[in-house]
């Protein structure tokens, strides 16, 4: 998380929380290309849906806005540097996200979005998943 701008002490407590996270498969979609399959993102009493769909070079990570998912994003982009776009949907904008995401983009267009947050902005949410 250097290239993301955060101080060494703060990307370690990121990353330990990190490894806490428990993993858990959500019943998946058909298989269909396209349609990414959704996981379950749980620190503590916390939860946030995940899903990930690669397709021609270009990521697609989605996850439930707040601290988990915001935590979860900016893992990502530890491991696959910064990403080439950053968004949030608004709450009920899609039945998977009735609370709304946040959504970050590798390569490609950048997906619709409601605003453009900030890196800075997931890290001060994702404070709140290290209480």
């Amino acid at each position: 998380m250097t290239e993301l701008g955060i101080d060494p002490g703060l990307r370690q407590r990121l990353a330990d929380a990190g490894r806490a996270i428990v993993w858990e498969e959500l019943r998946p979609p058909p298989r269909r290309r396209g349609v990414p399959r959704p996981r379950l993102a749980r620190l503590r009493e916390e939860r946030a849906r995940v899903e990930v769909e690669e397709r021609d070079g270009r990521t697609v990570m989605q996850a439930t806005a707040g601290p988990v998912g915001a935590l979860v994003v900016l893992l990502e982009a530890e491991r696959r540097g910064a990403p080439s776009s950053l968004g949030s949907r608004n709450a009920g904008r899609e039945a998977a996200f009735p609370d709304g995401s946040i959504v970050a983009a590798w390569g490609g267009t950048p997906p619709e979005a409601d605003a453009r947050p900030t890196v800075r902005d997931l890290v001060e949410l994702a404070r709140y998943a290290l209480l």
